[in-house]
């Protein structure tokens, strides 16, 4: 997960995933709190990027 989440850091919009202390705090500390955390930072983007109003 920790490759995805630099993929994601490296690639998407800042703010679409919060920081890994973030995320314990708003999910939870087990790795599917984060694998939630990364899903919606992947949603996210893709919704920015297919929504023209954004």
């Amino acid at each position: 997960m920790q490759l995805v989440r630099m993929a994601i850091e490296m690639t998407c919009p800042a703010g679409v995933l919060p920081s890994e202390e973030a995320v314990n705090c708003l999910y939870g500390p087990l790795p599917v709190h984060e694998g939630e955390a990364l899903a919606k930072a992947i949603i996210e983007t893709v919704e920015r990027l297919t929504d023209p109003r954004r």
